[in-house]
């Protein structure tokens, strides 16, 4: 079976700390898998954030962004109240969107938890079609 491999970039524009609540803990008594597809989440609305937008893709004059993919390689296990670092990353713009790649440690030790991808497109959610990747947004997820 092949394995799925994310490339991270040499540099991460952006990171924000994120403490693992017990609802993030699963019956293996460790972060569950959907707990850090949650992480993620909120990491990029963080992230969206600091870049001055108020919601996801709110630079793509008026359009938000849809998940088109999402993939996750766990490198460790985190426990309820672990602090994580989520470093955040815009990589692979296209004319309608790009890709968010994600790298979680733990801040402790500074132990890779999980390197994680999501590739996102605009969505016009009013006529619910695909929008092209405005330049102010793309600019702005670029430096």
């Amino acid at each position: 079976m092949s394995r799925v491999k994310i490339e991270l970039p040499n540099s991460f524009p952006f990171s924000t700390p994120i403490k693992v609540r017990i609802s993030d803990v699963n019956y293996g008594g460790h972060v569950g898998n959907d707990a850090i597809l949650s992480i993620m989440q909120e990491a990029r609305l963080q992230y969206f954030r600091s870049l001055g937008y108020e919601h996801e893709g709110g630079g793509s004059e008026g359009a938000g962004i849809i998940m088109a993919d999402a993939a996750i390689v766990y490198k460790a296990e985190s426990f309820y109240g672990d602090e994580l670092e989520v470093h955040v990353a815009a990589s692979d713009f296209t004319r309608l969107g790009f890709d968010l790649v994600y790298k979680i440690t733990r801040k402790a030790d500074g132990r890779d938890i999980a390197h994680g991808k999501t590739g996102v497109v605009c969505f016009d959610y009013e006529s619910r079609m695909v929008k092209p990747l405005s330049e102010d947004f793309r600019s702005r997820l670029q430096n």
